[in-house]
């Protein structure tokens, strides 16, 4: 049973021309392919469906949300998501970038190599590394992803972003979005519409070389299949990288049920048929457990937690990222957007 009258928001929804489809699996949505329903989805495939779905959750303060564009860096509990999981999914909008002087603005649901290439083959440099992010660029600007040397913070300007409890829409300067390694400012309910990244001039052929040595070094370092991407955040400067203290302890290939951690790269941990996300988060456990006694280093968890309980969420969340620096960036960002 939820907290929320899901029959009634449905209907205020279709009112406002959105789909809004009830008890809902959420495996489907991200790569790990685990998890279970969400009281409703929400599909979105463009900036106006945005704000109108904005319009409608601006009186429904108390109801949860998710937004997941690709779930390339999401674990969704065995028991689901009691509110509502919006899914920024691809549209005419995201699949062109705009081009204006050394400036590149992309959907924010265009996919990062998406971005990568099209940058490329226009001659705009500094977003290759872009290519080896299997994510969107709305969920690139609100993790601060990063690969190959640089990040999001390197080259964002600014973005368009809807607030969907609020209803506010605002475009957004860079310095305001408290980016910071893997993390920032935003919220579950922000919503990004659009960025702009600053670039250079660039060749567009060795802009394709570099983005195919990129593609090439990943195959040869990194697995396939059902994943998350890297899962544990790097360590304070000096005390190594979360994969290579895994990897010191011997812990490729431990498993738990149907996770284990990769054979291939020690910071990834792979979901096979019959996972559950209780698996995944078990292998978690077991990883940070170990690292804490043999090298006194506590891992936090890169990957998004939804719908996991406290105890999880608090194990696994930004620790030392909180500070109050953070928080601050949090609360101002939230008064620019009117969720104060």
């Amino acid at each position: 049973m939820t907290s929320f009258d899901h029959v009634a928001l449905s209907r205020r929804c279709a009112d406002a021309g959105i789909a809004m489809h009830l008890d809902q699996p959420l495996a489907l949505l991200t790569t790990y392919g685990v998890g279970g329903r969400a009281s409703a989805v929400v599909t979105l495939r463009s900036s106006d469906e945005v704000l109108r779905f904005a319009n409608v959750m601006s009186t429904c303060a108390d109801v949860p949300i998710v937004v997941i564009g690709r779930g390339s860096n999401t674990l969704v509990s065995d028991s689901g998501f009691d509110g509502v999981a919006v899914v920024i999914a691809t549209g005419d909008e995201s699949r062109a970038i705009n081009v204006t002087g050394d400036l590149v603005t992309a959907s924010g649901a265009m996919l990062l190599p998406v971005l990568a290439r099209r940058s490329a083959q226009a001659g705009r440099g500094g977003l290759e590394w872009c290519v080896g992010v299997p994510g969107t660029v709305g969920g690139a600007v609100r993790m601060n992803a990063g690969g190959h040397g640089a990040e999001i913070v390197d080259s964002v300007v600014s973005v368009s972003l809807v607030s969907l409890r609020s209803g506010v829409h605002r475009d957004i300067d860079a310095h305001s979005l408290g980016l910071r390694f893997r993390g920032s400012a935003l919220g579950a309910h922000h919503v990004v519409v659009s960025a702009t990244f600053r670039t250079a001039d660039a060749d567009p052929t060795a802009g394709i070389a570099m983005i195919d040595d990129i593609v090439s070094w990943r195959r040869q370092h990194q697995p396939g299949g059902r994943n998350a991407g890297s899962v544990f955040v790097n360590p304070s400067p000096g005390e190594g990288s979360a994969g290579a203290l895994i990897d010191s302890l011997g812990l490729r290939g431990f498993t738990v049920g149907g996770a284990s951690v990769s054979e291939k790269h020690a910071n990834f941990i792979q979901a096979s048929d019959g996972a559950a996300a209780s698996d995944i988060i078990a292998v978690m456990c077991h990883v940070q457990d170990v690292v804490a006694e043999k090298c006194g280093v506590v891992l936090r968890s890169e990957v998004r937690l939804v719908g996991f309980d406290n105890d999880v969420a608090s194990r696994f969340g930004a620790g030392h990222r909180t500070d109050e620096a953070n928080e601050a960036s949090s609360l101002e960002l939230g008064r620019l957007m009117g969720d104060q």
